[in-house]
């Protein structure tokens, strides 16, 4: 029971991402139209001649600042929507239709209730007897003030109907009205008697969300250090997003008239205070207090951390981790997204998790003593920093402080860090007992893009294998019919699973991932900013290919079972080398029955593949074969045959000779990181080829300098039991010279 709330609340968490995203562009807008437009800052700044009324710019920037205001009053609809697009399985556009109807059908109901109950006279007032601030103005329809919850009741509901009647069958003479039809058609009826509902007991849902508010006002400053620290602790889980927005954008958050206007949340009164700046002192630290201390956490505390982190690398691992590092810092200080660093620690140290939510939590607590009042938009980074802080002035909201708070802040994550590190030898980037485990290509995907090919032949669908990318992070997730729902928030991929042990966390770690989260069903991998493209292939790819490409997936995901099987496949070459061995010295060595001879596919130096500067490929885990390191920077066919495929990446492609022999070229190690960069592929997959056309062009000057190795593994996949490879060159070779054999023997 835990673990299914937990999943719904993840859900749920995640739908709140895509109207959130939003809010930074409204607040941009809103930020530079109101600032650029206050009397005040033209005149401080001598600016009348460019931005004073009546200016080309001026226009622009009193639009920009009504558009983002419109985003900020609108956003229960927004919510709305985006909620039940968030939730829906399927057939997103019809949830989100079905939202927008729906919303709209309640709150004209509430104002019928309102009106006949005397509440809202003939002429459209409000009753003298009705509490100020419980009825206003929803996209033009008097209704009860029910804020983003209104627009979340909505979502939550439109989205629950649409899973549950999107593929209805009707008999047939209503049988139009079936399928998706029918979900704008329920979500009208039920919503009509939700908003006669809601006429009735919201405002005791009201008080008690007034309530809720006042734990936190009322206790003060203690009240804001337990909003922070509750906060970041739900960081691991996903579920800050439902924790946090209530106080950003309901009652629960504070009240406050604005311009004679009530307005509800801590984030919803910021804005509502920055469009009408010209006559606020000071922005209220009370509205800010959910957010205000983020600034001084991410922009200083954090990056403390990080150079912590670094400074206690061990040296030979300190560029790589430094590299790591920096990218991550980058990203929490401009962006405000902090779980690349948060998620570089939280896994392998929990003690020092533990230590970032007390000092993050108590940033809050410190912010809000001393008077900050820096809006933000999504997350406390340099941007919103320089537009709701410095831009509004110091007097408005004493954003100096925050510098001098900051500082303090990143020596003690420093030496805190520090300390905790070296004390109890926690294992952070860096401090590895062994080098991260790059992901390499096995048996198994050279022999899934062959069945590929071959299905395409009937069933196109199966074309998208070769994003590899999301082929591996289907297997790691047991396989397509594992999975029941794919979505993202803005650093995390989550995935609702069938079978949680189906889940091979080790596989999608080696997809770029910087950690797993397991709760229930609940699947959460963290990538960081460029998940939204990940999920993006991921559900294409799974809407394109067909379920039996994935028929041996369980399997597969068993580590276990196939380092196992590896074992055993070289302790069984091993032993098959030494028999040919003690054939050999007894004088009975059997002859092959047929000899293939496979070229170099390039000009360089060639070797045994126990040579190979790589573990995998060494082991002969994904086959047998050769490596040339290169000195010329061009690749060629080894023999006549076909490009089966290309990786994304161009770094390796696969051949499959007219002899049937299957092959890898996998130009370098680790060039995977390169991303394509060095690589220009002259085939492409499905194309035949002879004997020295040329396959790729290297640029061999930069795969030198940004890749461990240029040596490049030509393996044979799909070796037969009866099958050896026997090395024919060691030592310089030409690109078409012959490089090994595979022979043939009698089984």
């Amino acid at each position: 029971m835990k673990d299914k709330i937990f999943g719904v609340l993840q859900r749920v968490g995640r739908s709140f991402m895509l109207p959130i995203a939003i809010l930074p562009v409204a607040g941009l807008l809103l930020g530079l139209g109101s600032s650029f437009t206050n009397t005040t800052t033209i005149e401080t700044y001598g600016l009348q001649w460019l931005l004073g009324d009546k200016t080309i710019l001026h226009a622009l920037l009193v639009i920009m600042n009504a558009v983002g205001s419109a985003i900020f009053d609108n956003l229960p609809l927004i919510f709305a929507v985006g909620v039940a697009i968030g939730m829906a399985k399927k057939e997103k556009e019809v949830s989100a239709l079905s939202a927008v109807i729906a919303y709209f059908v309640m709150n004209v109901s509430i104002n019928a209730m309102l009106k006949i109950s005397g509440k809202i006279l003939a002429d459209g007032s409000i009753a003298k007897d009705v509490l100020d601030g419980t009825i206003t103005s929803v996209c033009g329809i008097q209704s009860l003030q029910m804020g983003v919850f209104g627009g979340i009741i909505v979502g939550l509901g439109v989205a629950a109907l649409h899973n549950r009647f999107y593929k209805i069958e009707l008999p047939n003479a209503l049988s139009f009205f079936g399928g998706t039809r029918f979900v704008p058609i329920i979500s009208t009826v039920v919503y009509l008697f939700v908003g006669i509902l809601m006429y009735f007991i919201w405002p005791t849902v009201q008080n008690g969300i007034y309530a809720l508010g006042g734990v936190v006002t009322g206790t003060g400053y203690f009240g804001t250090l337990l909003f922070g620290i509750i906060k970041r602790a739900l960081i691991p889980f996903g579920l800050h997003h439902v924790f946090y927005m209530p106080f950003w954008q309901t009652a629960v958050g504070g009240t406050m008239e604005v311009a004679g206007h009530m307005v509800e949340g801590g984030q919803n009164i910021f804005f509502a205070q920055l469009a009408d700046s010209a006559n606020i002192t000071h922005f209220s630290a009370d509205a800010t207090r959910y957010f205000s201390g983020e600034f001084i956490f991410m922009i200083f505390g954090l990056p403390g951390a990080a150079l912590a982190m670094y400074k206690c690398a061990k040296p030979e691992k300190k560029k790589q981790a430094g590299s790591l590092l920096l990218s991550a810092t980058l990203a929490c200080m401009f962006t405000g997204i902090t779980e690349p660093l948060e998620f570089s620690f939280l896994f392998v140290a929990p003690a020092l998790f533990a230590v970032q939510v007390v000092l993050a939590g108590s940033a809050y607590m410190i912010a809000h003593i001393l008077n900050i009042a820096v809006g933000l938009t999504f997350s406390g980074g340099l941007l919103d920093f320089f537009l709701f802080g410095i831009l509004q002035g110091n007097e408005k909201t004493s954003w100096m402080l925050v510098i001098p708070v900051g500082i303090v802040y990143f020596l003690l994550y420093y030496f805190i860090f520090s300390f905790l590190i070296k004390k109890f030898d926690f294992k952070t980037p860096g401090r590895e007992d062994d080098d991260t485990e790059t992901k390499l290509y096995t048996k198994a995907d050279v022999n899934e893009r062959k069945a590929a090919k071959d299905v395409k032949n009937s069933d196109e669908k199966a074309g998208s294998v070769a994003d590899e990318l999301s082929q591996t992070i289907s297997r790691g997730l047991g396989g397509k019919a594992n999975i029941s729902d794919v979505d993202c928030c803005a650093t995390r991929l989550r995935i609702t699973v069938i079978d949680p042990d189906k889940v091979n966390d080790a596989l999608l770690k080696s997809t770029g991932a910087s950690g797993v989260v397991h709760k229930g069903q609940g699947v959460q991998i963290i990538y960081g900013p460029r998940v939204t493209v990940i999920k993006s292939d991921l559900e294409d790819y799974l809407a394109s290919v067909t379920e039996e490409h994935f028929e041996d997936d369980a399997a597969e995901n068993n580590t276990a079972d196939e380092d196992e099987a590896k074992n055993e496949n070289a302790a069984s070459d091993k032993a098959q080398e030494s028999d040919v061995k003690a054939e050999k010295e007894a004088g009975d060595v059997k002859e092959p029955t047929s000899t293939v001879i496979i070229s170099s596919p390039m000009t360089g130096i060639a070797a045994d593949l126990s040579t190979a500067p790589d573990e995998a490929f060494a082991s002969k885990m994904m086959g047998d074969g050769a490596v040339v390191t290169p000195e010329e920077g061009v690749v060629v066919a080894p023999e006549d045959g076909t490009v089966l495929f290309v990786f994304d990446t161009k770094h390796a492609l696969g051949f499959t000779t007219d002899s049937g022999i299957g092959m890898i070229i996998h130009v370098g190690i680790d060039t995977v990181k390169l991303e394509g960069k060095g690589f220009d592929v002259q085939v492409e997959a499905g194309c035949h080829v002879n004997k020295g056309d040329v396959l790729m062009k290297l640029d061999l000057d930069y795969l030198k300098a940004n890749a461990p190795s240029v040596t490049t593994p030509v393996i044979c996949t799909e070796l037969k039991d009866n099958q050896k490879i026997r090395l024919i060159t060691d030592g310089p070779i030409k690109a078409g010279e012959p490089l090994y054999a595979v022979d043939t023997y009698e089984k």
